[in-house]
């Protein structure tokens, strides 16, 4: 059993003001086993050191909403989210499809929804280069996919498809479908033609994603939406030992069938279990309460002002949901609810409450994700509820998007509800998520967004809805010890202290005493991840 004496450097306790700091560190089997001057005084033969360099090692931070499946399969397709325009992203695919003549059907993502007229993409755009391969390419929300023709035509969606229940088709002036499906509703109607990913691509697509993670510093990631082949995936992953980063799995509850899925979703979590596997666990059931603002189909308790008579598209009848949450909480799994528009959160906030009322207090930490729009008179129900309000804080900005497609629909009262970290940071417990691939994995970005709320080039000068910031240790905390308590993981992963597990950041300089917008100069040097460097290169030992 080998201990490791990591020195040189600070090693940093936390990242409150108060925090406690030391020169040494001693772990032994995933575990702290000293710190300071007891840690130094194993140093002796057989001992492994590491010189932090005059660097920081740190608690490695959490991602408490994200999608690294997808994230990482965006990896294997048409790179086109970098792409500025309608027609790059044409060019793209045409370049991709001219590489790959193997590929049957191509999927891409994530394109930014702004660059066509109110996110509107015409599937003829496609067609252009690519007449005869179906392509389907995800927008940046995951809500939404833009399809060309040939994809239309092999899953037999034309003008006499009826609108779907839980999914909406924009249409043509004649009926037929002009190439973007939005809500799972509609976007499943391509199931039936679509052959997917297959099972090696989701296996390297894991491999992907976590490395990325751990070569951020994140430890730990909430998958927020798994479908059973994907739990196989992540099942061989692990037997391999492929994952970098401790994955959670959230299983997606469908509103249609979930009760058929109660038994598979109990037995992927047995599976999970038997592995003995650290790094991934099946706690958590996920909830789509609404869709989002961009589409119309966030769920909201008054018009869209640019739709009179639209209130959006929730995907629950109030009474099934509230029947699913009982039952699936019931069982000990964890609830995981996306609420976007106000109407959903207050129709999650009474789930949570006839969840307490029918199975009685526990320690549950339900989480409300994205927690976008929320009605001032519910906002004091988070503390009561003892409901974790996981925001993605990088969208608290005033970004294309926001001035584009969420402003115009939601009109200027509504403007200034969203993304209220401060109220509920000092009221309620938060945490921080990236929902990568949606925006990007890096917890500076949204760290640096959460406490100016400003964009990357400083607009606008005194930050967009500014009673909403938050304090750069405060968002440096929810982005770690906030994801550890969502975790379940507070007794052991906030804070670097003898017995605590050693998920650990190494830092070339201590983050909480740079300008926000400057953390991306604070360069992450390496993850420890229960023990052992993950995502990166194996140090090489100052001696041994």
């Amino acid at each position: 059993m080998t201990t490791t004496v990591f020195m040189g450097g600070t090693i940093l306790g936390g990242y409150r003001p108060d925090a406690e700091t030391s020169d040494a560190l001693a772990v032994r089997d995933g575990r702290v086993v000293a710190v300071g001057s007891e840690a130094l005084a194993l140093d002796g033969p057989g001992v492994e050191t590491v010189d932090l360099a005059g660097g920081v090692l740190a608690p490695a931070f959490g991602d408490g909403h994200a999608h690294p499946l997808q994230a990482g399969l965006e990896k294997l397709g048409p790179q086109v989210r970098s792409c500025g325009s309608v027609e790059e992203i044409v060019a793209c695919v045409a370049d991709w499809a001219q590489a790959h003549p193997e590929q049957e059907w191509i999927y891409g993502g994530s394109y930014d929804a702004t660059l066509a007229p109110d996110g509107m993409f015409d599937a003829r755009w496609l067609d252009a280069v690519v007449p005869d391969r179906p392509v389907v390419l995800r927008a940046w929300d995951y809500h939404t996919v833009w399809v060309n023709s040939e994809a239309l035509r092999r899953a037999g969606i034309d003008a006499s498809t009826p609108e779907p229940a839980l999914g909406r088709i924009p249409r043509r002036p004649d009926g037929s479908p002009l190439g973007i499906l939005q809500e799972p509703g509609a976007v499943d109607l391509l199931l039936a033609a679509e052959p997917g990913r297959t099972h090696e691509e989701r296996v390297e697509a894991l491999r992907l994603a976590t490395a990325a993670y751990a070569e951020l510093g994140v430890a730990w990631v909430q998958d927020a939406w798994v479908e059973p082949a994907e739990v196989e995936a992540y099942l061989e992953a692990s037997r391999r030992g492929l994952l970098s980063t401790r994955v959670n799995l959230a299983l997606r509850a469908d509103p249609l069938t979930w009760r058929e899925q109660v038994e598979g979703f109990v037995e992927s979590r047995r599976r999970v279990d038997e592995l003995g596997d650290p790094l991934l666990t099946a706690g958590t059931v996920k909830v789509f309460v609404d869709g989002v603002v961009e589409n119309h189909t966030a769920a909201m308790l008054d018009d869209y002002v640019d739709t009179p008579g639209d209130r959006g598209l929730p995907n629950w009848a109030a009474d099934e949901l509230a029947a699913a949450a009982v039952a699936f909480d019931g069982l000990g799994f964890q609830l995981h609810l996306h609420a976007i528009g106000d109407s959903a959160a207050r129709t999650a906030l009474d789930v949570f409450e006839t969840v307490e009322r029918t199975n009685g207090p526990r320690d549950r930490r339900p989480v409300i994700a994205h927690v976008q729009v929320v009605d001032p008179v519910d906002l004091p129900r988070f503390g009561r509820l003892g409901v974790i309000a996981n925001f993605e804080p990088l969208w608290a900005q005033l970004d294309p998007m926001m001035l584009a497609l969420t402003i115009p629909r939601l009109g200027p009262d509504r403007e200034r509800l969203q993304y209220p970290i401060r109220t509920l940071h000092g009221s309620a417990r938060i945490s921080f998520g990236s929902d990568w691939p949606v925006s990007s994995a890096d917890w500076r970005p949204g760290v640096a967004t959460a406490v100016t709320r400003q964009t990357e080039q400083r607009v606008p000068e005194a930050g967009w809805t500014p009673a909403e910031r938050i304090t750069l240790t405060d968002a440096l905390e929810a982005y770690s010890s906030g994801v550890a308590v969502q975790a379940f993981a507070d007794a052991t992963r906030t804070g670097i202290r003898p017995g605590a597990e050693t998920d650990l950041v190494w830092l070339d300089g201590d983050p909480r005493t740079v300008d926000p917008h400057e953390l991306r100069s604070v360069r992450v040097l390496g993850t420890w991840v229960a023990g052992i460097r993950r995502g990166l290169p194996a140090p090489t030992p100052v001696r041994s």
